[in-house]
C-alpha cells in the first residue's frame, strides 16, 4: 500500500497555479471561472491529504460566500472524510469535488490534467 504524505515540488506549482487563478477570477467576482480552477486544484492535489483537504476548505468557504447551502453541507462532509482517503491514494481519479458530484465518482480527467498527472503515477 502506497502513502502519501507529500505533494512533489513540481506538482505542487501546477496545484498552486490553479488556486491562483481560483484567487483571480475570485477578486473579479467571475465565480464560474474561479470554480473551474477551485475544481482543477481538487483534482491535481487529491491524492495528498493536506492539498485535498485545503481544496475542501477552499470549496467550503465558497459555499458560503455564494450561500449555497448545498455546497455548504457536501463540503463539511468531504472535510470530514476526505484526508484519510488521500493519505492512502483511494481517491476517485478526476473528481471535481463539488457537492454536485457523488465523492467516490471517478470522471474523466482533461487532457492537460491526464499530462501532468500521469508523470506522478507509479509504474503499475
Amino acid at each position: 500500500m502506497k502513502f502519501n504524505t507529500i505533494i512533489p515540488v513540481e506538482l505542487k506549482k501546477h496545484y498552486s497555479e490553479e488556486l491562483n487563478q481560483y484567487r483571480s477570477y475570485l477578486e473579479k467576482d467571475n465565480f464560474s471561472r474561479a470554480w473551474f480552477h477551485l475544481e482543477r486544484s481538487h483534482i491535481i492535489g487529491q491524492s495528498y491529504p493536506l492539498e485535498h483537504t485545503y481544496s475542501h476548505w477552499l470549496m467550503l468557504k465558497f459555499g458560503f460566500r455564494q450561500k449555497d447551502l448545498k455546497e455548504i453541507f457536501g463540503q463539511i462532509i468531504r472535510l470530514l472524510v476526505g484526508g484519510w482517503k488521500s493519505f492512502i491514494d483511494h481517491v476517485p481519479t478526476g473528481n471535481t469535488g463539488g457537492s454536485g458530484v457523488p465523492p467516490l465518482k471517478r470522471m474523466k480527467l482533461p487532457s492537460d490534467l491526464n499530462k501532468i498527472l500521469s508523470q506522478y503515477k507509479p509504474a503499475q
